[in-house]
């Protein structure tokens, strides 16, 4: 029904009782695993004909909604004809911290469950019990009341009346979007060749229940031939709630642009885009204490009224929108938009707040992600990404440096960062004759010393400010929440650097954890300009033989673009021959075809040297370098020099692979050309090495995998920064003798085929 809200015990009393300050002071690392462990420990305590885990629903008819609260009670206890609802809570900090009779947010939710309870079997009175234990002692505290179904009602009343508010702006919003969904025309005058294939297959993929991996061209438009028939599915009912995710800034503003064009066609969403913690901070350091920052303290006695106040206002929550709010109401803004997230209909952030373990959005629930769809934009870039969210390091020198700081200090964290040093330097000597080692198993014996030193550096956690131990402390816990995640996927290594060791656990295949964290939603398209191949990005990236998918060609004339490939060797034995023929090149290009040029090389002393003996031969044409370190000022500044129709040329000198190789957008004249140095291989190397023998120990091309795939994926990439638009014009040219050859010929893309030879 239109007029239902659906909503769980638990979010409506957070919602309605939140109060407080966000204080990222250490916090012990008690697991949910202990909460579990802890509730079904009492559980099992309750006597024959008690119940647990009772689940629990109302309708409760407010205002011309119809709320429908559910949720489990703990436990349902009956003695001597009397009913008790049991809420089970657990803590980990001392007895004498805890003020008055329990949380007033913890009653509230027993209290609801006890209303719900009462009014179903028609009880006039029942009994609410409150069970805190402490996760380490399990000593137990009891809160127990007894209330009057009539002042339950009251109760609950209350509860609705300070949710409806918000419930209300949900719920009319609901009814305006999808109105205006139904009524949105695609917000350009035709589709692009290509376009209607892309967005008629997104929309079965979602409706299907199914994944889609795409390689679709650049510039066919694949932010809006993605979002248009998601927000489709999201008129039709099937959908409630879309994630677009991306890796970098500039793929974030093209999604923002994207929704803003619907806008401007009539759709009534909202959208929220979740910048880093780090960007955002109002203040000059990050720290998340109220006794240090203003906007921490008191955050959630000031939430509600800031969310209300922004949903009623705006769609478009863009980072200087939630700026702006946040000043206005005195609120973080990072936890401000987080809080967000949860309340829009779409979501562009990073990869990791779906599918890193550490970072996640972890109250969106199952039952919501059925209702969910994940664009993964730019998706070549999950692999390496997914390699860094599930692997983890710790080294020798950590713990040396600890022993050092904690010597007469606190004897626990000296002998715990000493036995620790210790293992490292007997590892070290096992091993003394190699660089770096693989070893064939997790040893247990660090496993236990590393457990043991997180016990004792909580204990003195709590007790102060230790800025070194708890940096220690969080990459100990970090590292030992990967230990249990390791499989075949993983391989565990050493390796020296000097007189230090370091030990990796280094995921070399993410597919299965990508899979398992994108697990439960009801779609998941992936998409990029160079997902080729893609049988390896769909094996890499978790996809599995039902899935979907298609690769469209572009959408553009051959004509627009003159591909060249110089046979040359730019192999690293050869780099330094090559510098005068590749300095001559670029000569005989501004000379015949004086334009607006980027230049990609695969290092950046190849670079230099390049650039070094250019400028010795050519003084007159205007060179910009991509420098080391460059802020977000530097790279726009990089940009904004490329101007259309500028009657003096410009040559940019980039790294092939980094900031400007991909996700930029010169569009006519402000780009004419570019020329790739090198088939973009990875530096040969030990980890390298290691993905090369695991894949080719599962039967496929090791090398493939390991070098070549993520090579020349940066080699279309910078090469797709020329062709944006159906005006556009311009030369590519390849330089290495290897573009002639298997396999790096077959990945080039067909409009580039039709090449000469220089």
């Amino acid at each position: 029904m239109e007029n239902e809200v659906q909503i769980s015990v638990r979010t409506l009393v957070e919602h309605v009782f939140r109060s407080g300050s966000i204080d990222s002071r250490f916090r012990s690392q008690a697991t949910l695993l202990d909460g579990t462990r802890i509730h079904q420990k009492i559980q099992k305590s309750y006597q024959e004909g008690d119940q647990k885990e009772v689940y629990l629903r109302a309708e409760i008819p407010f205002e011309g909604l119809i709320f429908i609260i559910d949720g489990r009670c703990d436990g349902l206890l009956f003695l001597d004809g009397a009913v008790t609802i049991d809420e089970i809570k657990s803590f980990s900090h001392s007895t004498e911290q805890m003020e008055g009779e329990g949380y007033p947010v913890h009653w509230a939710q027993a209290k609801m469950y006890a209303y719900m309870y009462a009014k179903d079997h028609q009880l006039q009175e029942i009994t609410v019990q409150l069970t805190y234990v402490h996760i380490e002692t399990e000593e137990k505290r009891y809160f127990s009341m007894s209330f009057t179904l009539r002042e339950l009602e009251a109760f609950v009343f209350d509860l609705i009346t300070g949710y409806a508010p918000y419930a209300k702006i949900l719920h009319e919003h609901k009814i305006k979007r999808n109105e205006s969904i139904k009524a949105l025309s695609f917000p350009f005058e035709s589709f692009r060749t290509g376009q209607r294939n892309l967005a008629g297959a997104v929309y079965k993929t979602i409706s299907t229940e199914k994944n889609l991996f795409v390689m679709a061209p650049t510039g066919i438009g694949k932010t809006i031939s993605t979002l248009f028939p998601a927000v489709k599915a999201i008129g039709e009912g099937i959908l409630n709630r879309i994630f677009y995710l991306t890796a970098k800034t500039i793929t974030r503003t093209t999604a923002e642009e994207a929704f803003t064009r619907m806008q401007a066609y009539g759709l009534s969403m909202k959208f929220i885009t979740i910048t880093a913690k780090d960007k955002v901070c109002f203040k000059e350091e990050t720290i998340c204490q109220k006794d240090y920052c203003e906007f921490a303290n008191g955050y959630y006695d000031r939430i509600n009224g800031a969310i209300l106040h922004i949903l009623a206002n705006e769609n478009s929550l863009t980072r200087e929108v939630i700026e702006n709010y946040a000043r206005k109401h005195n609120v973080c803004p990072f936890e401000f938009s987080i809080d967000l997230a949860y309340t829009v209909d779409a979501v562009i952030c990073d990869y990791n707040y779906i599918f890193d373990p550490r970072v996640s959005l972890k109250r969106i629930f199952e039952e919501q992600k059925k209702s969910t769809a994940l664009l993964v934009d730019e998706a070549h870039n999950l692999v390496d990404r997914g390699r860094e969210m599930y692997s983890a390091s710790i080294t020798k020198e950590t713990f040396l440096q600890l022993k050092k700081e904690f010597k007469g200090e606190y004897k626990t964290i000296y002998d715990g960062a000493n036995k620790l040093n210790s293992w490292f330097i007997s590892l070290k000597k096992e091993y003394a004759d190699k660089q770096e080692v693989v070893l064939e198993q997790f040893d247990e014996v660090l496993k236990r010393l590393l457990v043991q030193f997180i016990e004792e550096a909580e204990k003195v956690l709590q007790t102060g400010t230790f800025p070194s131990l708890l940096e220690t402390y969080f990459k100990v816990v970090n590292f030992l929440k990967i230990v249990e995640l390791l499989d075949e996927h993983y391989v565990i290594y050493a390796e020296k650097h000097k007189n230090d060791i370091l030990m990796k656990l280094f995921c070399i295949d993410p597919s299965k954890l990508l899979k398992q964290m994108g697990k439960g939603y009801r779609s998941k398209v992936f998409f990029s300009a160079t997902l080729s191949p893609l049988s390896y990005y769909q094996d890499i990236l978790g996809g599995g033989p039902e899935d979907y998918r298609m690769s469209i060609p572009s959408p553009f004339s051959q004509d627009q673009v003159d591909v060249y490939i110089k046979p040359l060797s730019t192999r690293y034995r050869d780099r330094e021959r090559s510098i005068e023929a590749i300095v001559n090149l670029l000569l005989s290009l501004i000379n015949n075809r004086p334009e607006n040029y980027l230049i990609f090389f695969p290092s950046y002393q190849y670079l230099l040297s390049v650039f070094e003996q250019f400028k010795q031969k050519e003084t007159e044409t205007k060179t910009l370098i991509q420098a080391a370190g460059m802020t977000e000022a530097d790279r726009e500044e990089f940009l904004e020099a490329f101007k259309p129709n500028q009657t003096e040329h410009l040559l940019g000198f980039a790294v092939l692979g980094g900031i400007f190789s991909e996700g930029i957008d010169l569009k006519g004249d402000r780009l004419n050309g570019v020329v790739v140095v090198g088939v973009g291989l990875p530096q040969l190397c030990f980890e390298r090495n290691l993905i090369k023998e695991h894949f080719q120990q599962k039967g496929r091309n090791g090398y493939d995998y390991a070098y070549i795939y993520p090579g020349m994926n940066k080699v279309l990439q910078a090469g797709g920064r020329l062709i944006r638009s159906d005006q556009d014009y311009g030369t590519i040219v390849l330089v290495d003798d290897r573009f002639l050859k298997m396999p790096y010929h077959t990945l080039l893309p067909l409009e580039w085929r039709n090449y000469s030879v220089i």
